[in-house]
């Protein structure tokens, strides 16, 4: 296959406002979860799939390059939307529009801006189960976790192609939000994000966590979903201590990813 294709899509209100952009190395998880999910597979929503790129921010700048659509969805492939995902996104876009017409970026999960706080309940096959305390609408963030980012096209932003890797882009791409103020917000988006079990931090988040310390220095300390960026770094070697220690009971804590997400959906009563 290319490096890259895109999915067409029936015309109708959601395919007009919406794309999803994957970076994929793995088709049959595409397959199985984004590509199944009833915003795709029903309401028609055009997928454009990226392969190959360096990093998170190449991929989904490409992403945003090759498509129109006035809201872009960045998911993950091993996340699966369940039914009615496109109808609350649309809902949840009108309340954004409403409550901060400058908004520039949304997500289902992320840290709250203040408290620190782990906002908007998703399941994560890795930690066993839904995360992240409910919000009943748009909940200012510090950080994204990855599984999933909402981008309003109108507003500019781009993802750094600089940043190494595949992390903190989701922190990144806040922060860029509120340098240029503009609003990023933890939306009431539930979802499946079926991911397998981490044992731990590896050289390629180190390698995005330097990066993220020199970048946004001025504005540190940030919490986000795996770890606190501060000037020193030391916090991160403590984390991935208490990682290490915890090893066990989190590897029996985490759950399998070779099932239908749909049953995980309906366990959480969501189909």
């Amino acid at each position: 296959m290319s490096r890259c294709e895109s999915i067409p899509s029936v015309r109708n209100t959601a395919a007009a406002l919406f794309a999803v952009v994957v970076a994929c190395n793995d088709d049959e998880r595409l397959a199985s979860h984004v590509l199944a999910s009833e915003l795709v597979a029903r309401d028609g929503v055009a997928v454009h799939v990226e392969r190959g790129a360096a990093s998170a921010g190449v991929a989904y700048n490409r992403g945003l390059d090759a498509t129109d659509a006035p809201y872009v969805i960045f998911a993950h492939q091993d996340v699966y939307l369940p039914p009615g995902w496109g109808a609350r996104l649309s809902q949840a876009v009108a309340e954004l529009d409403r409550a901060d017409p400058s908004w520039a970026v949304a997500a289902p999960y992320g840290i709250e801006a203040g408290t620190g706080a782990g906002v908007g309940e998703v399941w994560s096959s890795s930690l066993g189960g839904l995360i992240g305390k409910p919000v009943a609408g748009p909940t200012p963030a510090q950080s994204f976790d990855e599984l999933t980012i909402i981008l309003r096209r109108a507003s500019g932003l781009r993802f750094d192609p600089a940043l190494p890797g595949f992390h903190l882009y989701g922190t990144d791409i806040v922060q860029q939000a509120r340098a240029a103020g503009m609003g990023a917000y933890v939306v009431p988006l539930p979802l499946i994000h079926n991911d397998g079990f981490k044992d731990r931090l590896r050289s390629d988040f180190t390698r995005s966590y330097a990066y993220m310390r020199r970048k946004w220095r001025a504005v540190l300390p940030i919490k986000t979903p795996v770890a606190r960026i501060t000037w020193h770094g030391g916090n991160l070697r403590i984390d991935e201590l208490r990682r290490h220690v915890s090893v066990r009971k989190r590897r029996e804590r985490a759950i399998t990813t070779e099932i239908d997400p749909k049953v995980y959906s309906a366990r959480c009563g969501w189909e």
